[in-house]
């Protein structure tokens, strides 16, 4: 795919897939390191649930990946070649688990005041219809961010277990099967939901937010973020540096305090105590 059909066919439908970033044995290699830290973790259980929000910021390993030219040549025809990674979340969804993520827009409560944004899902297992692959609704992105309500749901994978309340047809979404390497690319506002995985094996995917350095948190605080391409000439953000080897202290202490910002955006006007992820 050249780049420039990255570009219109992301502005005509808001998702481009499949995407080769890696090779299998690469994604695999990846996969094997995030399950070695897994292990290492095992006993310590915030900062395990550290782990799975932030990979990027305690391993090298998923640092490279946040940066990889293929990732990076995709996203720059997109939002330009300043670019920074507002997050890196993995969405784990553990053998015959009945897991899922309701039908949501990236946006809605992430505290950003633009729409300047995209979402690179990154496979680390195979992703598709029977281990709960997600779903895009072609189009969907052009209605800009409509109603949700907070469910709060039993296995529901998002912070608020957010829905779309507004009415449309998944029947006409589009299945987003990818191979481990693979990524999908998407719209901060497409519609877009994954199923239960009916598998096995785990389905575990990165989610990678980029953004332009342009954009800032509307509660002005200054969330942590990487820049991978470019510069930054607005200083809304808090830059994160490489981090230097594996699972650090001071890696696990930032990331802590960018916890409790994400935290209160995140969780803005919800129920108190409701909610699980970046918690």
């Amino acid at each position: 795919m050249l780049p420039t059909e990255i570009s219109e066919k992301l502005a005509h439908d808001g998702f481009v897939f499949p995407y080769d970033v890696t090779t299998e044995e690469i994604a695999a290699n990846l996969l094997a390191d995030l399950e070695a830290a897994e292990a290492e973790l095992a006993d310590r259980e915030r900062d395990l649930a550290l782990l799975h929000s932030y990979p990027d910021r305690l391993l090298p390993s998923f640092d490279a990946l946040v940066r990889h030219p293929r990732l990076i040549t995709a996203v720059r025809q997109i939002l330009g070649p300043d670019l920074m990674v507002w997050s890196c979340g993995l969405f784990i969804k553990n053998a015959n688990s009945s897991s899922y993520v309701s039908w949501h827009q990236d946006l809605t409560y992430w505290g950003l005041n633009d729409a300047d944004e995209i979402t690179a899902w990154f496979a680390l297992s195979h992703s598709n219809t029977d281990s709960g692959c997600m779903r895009f609704l072609p189009g969907s992105h052009k209605r800009q961010l409509v109603p949700h309500v907070d469910s709060f749901a039993e296995g529901n994978l998002l912070s608020r277990g957010q829905e779309i309340a507004v009415e449309f047809d998944d029947a006409e979404a589009v299945d987003v099967v990818l191979k481990p390497g693979q990524a999908s690319l998407h719209h901060g506002h497409l519609f877009h939901a994954s199923g239960s995985n009916r598998t096995q094996a785990r389905r575990i995917g990165a989610a990678i937010r980029y953004i332009k350095p342009s954009m800032r948190q509307t509660s002005g605080d200054k969330s942590l973020v990487a820049l991978v391409n470019g510069r930054d000439g607005y200083k809304h953000f808090t830059i994160a540096e490489t981090p230097q080897g594996r699972l650090l202290d001071a890696d696990f202490a930032q990331c802590r305090s960018d916890l409790a910002i994400k935290s209160r955006i995140l969780y803005d006007g919800a129920k108190e105590g409701a909610g699980t992820r970046y918690r």
